[in-house]
């Protein structure tokens, strides 16, 4: 049977660039790896944030657009985004968000400790203390390496129909069910970033599309021949996945499962160093060969943002 590893990557709308730089690198540590383009909307940033290599497991990416509408949490959409922090650091990261005046919560689920929170757009964020491998964390200035993020813990989908997701984690992605803990269905797969799922149970608001909302969820697929054979296995099953995307650091391919979210499957090959050394990521435009002749004209059209200096070495 085909199953993912989990999480590959998790892709959201936002309204403002640099503040979405500022709070991913600034607050929460991450190393902004790609500053690119959509590929279908050139004229907006596509920004990639994970571990020091971009790991995937490890990245979270956003299409900042100021002009679009604010977007509602609800179902059919991925609900909160959920990072993993080491055990024990869960009181270094209280202090760090009253440091930057940002509000959250302590929750539990699952005999494990939550902080709930918000990033400046209305994304719905998680912290959870839970025991990692090593994983190359970014080190800055104010963030020990013992206390910072590893990458993604998982994911908390609002579904229009939880069994009908539920059976596409189980049939189509090879994921495990644990069990349930309230109003919460959880999920496991193989790996070990972003391979815990759950499904919120209870009713919630339809979602709607726009700034501080996640757009889709993509599940990695070990090379493109996993790939092809997840395309097939979705047309048998009549999901309607869409034609394999090349989307420069990976290849996908798109689908709506039974409860309304757009989920991804992309490749984890050839990844974030194929047209950047690693010690360069995320410093420059980078733009795919078909749209580097527009490039004077797009880095005139796009907003200027950067990287302030966080790094501790």
């Amino acid at each position: 049977m085909l199953k993912t590893e989990g999480i590959h990557h998790i892709t959201a709308m936002v309204n403002d660039a640099q503040r979405t730089i500022d709070f991913y690198t600034g607050v929460l540590g991450l190393r902004l790896i790609k500053k690119t383009i959509n590929f279908d909307r050139p004229e907006v940033y596509h920004l990639y944030f994970g571990n020091k290599t971009g790991e995937p497991g490890t990245i979270i990416t956003f299409f900042p657009w100021a002009k679009q509408l604010k977007g509602r949490i609800g179902t059919g959409q991925v609900g909160v985004t959920a990072y993993m922090i080491p055990k024990g650091s869960i009181s270094f990261w209280e202090s760090r968000l009253q440091k930057y005046q940002i509000s959250y919560q302590s929750s539990s689920r699952f005999g494990e400790s939550y902080l709930e929170l918000s990033d400046p757009d209305g994304l719905h964020i998680e912290l959870v203390e839970r025991e990692a491998e090593a994983i190359n964390a970014r080190e800055v200035i104010d963030i020990p390496a013992e206390y910072a993020i590893k990458g993604f813990a998982g994911a908390t989908l609002l579904s229009r129909y939880p069994y009908k997701t539920s059976e596409v984690l189980e049939a189509v992605l090879g994921l495990t069910c644990l069990g349930q803990d309230g109003e919460f269905l959880r999920f496991t797969a193989d790996g070990h970033l972003g391979n815990i799922i759950d499904i919120k149970l209870s009713a919630s608001v339809r979602g709607l599309m726009g700034a501080g909302t996640v757009h889709h969820i993509a599940w990695r697929a070990k090379d493109e021949e996993q790939l092809q054979k997840w395309r097939e296995l979705l047309e048998q099953a009549e999901y309607f996945p869409t034609e394999i995307l090349d989307r420069n650091y990976f290849k996908a391919l798109y689908f709506h499962e039974g409860g309304g979210i757009l989920f991804e499957i992309a490749t984890d090959p050839p990844g974030f160093t194929v047209d950047e050394p690693l010690s360069e990521l995320g410093n420059n435009l980078m733009l795919p060969p078909w749209l580097e002749d527009k490039r004077k004209g797009l880095e005139e059209l796009l907003p200027r943002i950067e990287v302030k200096s966080l790094k501790g070495e």
